[in-house]
């Protein structure tokens, strides 16, 4: 397992301040903390101890999602086309997640 990057997309920006669109970049360690670079006027950089503390504060209840970069890598879902992974785990499932898709097993 390696490091996996990820930009934060806001579909809409309920606080005025971020805008919306993709908001910050980042990057999951293997040990699961995060560090996270925000874009705009006045970036920052902050490490997180996990993503969900990161959208605990800055998912706006789903206004943000994570796009997963490294989506090759990714275990896909089965049924769904090589869509980006957030995407295709959106339609196989109908519910957004910030971790990557379970891998299924298949007969």
């Amino acid at each position: 397992m390696k490091p996996q990057t990820f930009e934060l997309v806001r579909y809409a920006d309920i606080s005025g301040v971020s805008g919306t669109g993709t908001v910050a970049e980042g990057c999951v360690f293997t040990d699961g903390s995060v560090a996270l670079r925000w874009h705009g006027e006045n970036p920052s950089t902050a490490v997180w101890p996990d993503l969900d503390s990161i959208l605990a504060v800055h998912g706006h209840c789903g206004a943000t999602v994570v796009r997963w970069l490294d989506v090759s890598e990714l275990d896909p879902v089965p049924g769904t086309d090589p869509l980006p992974g957030e995407v295709a785990h959106i339609l196989a499932t109908g519910r957004h997640s910030h971790h990557p898709p379970p891998a299924v097993a298949t007969a």
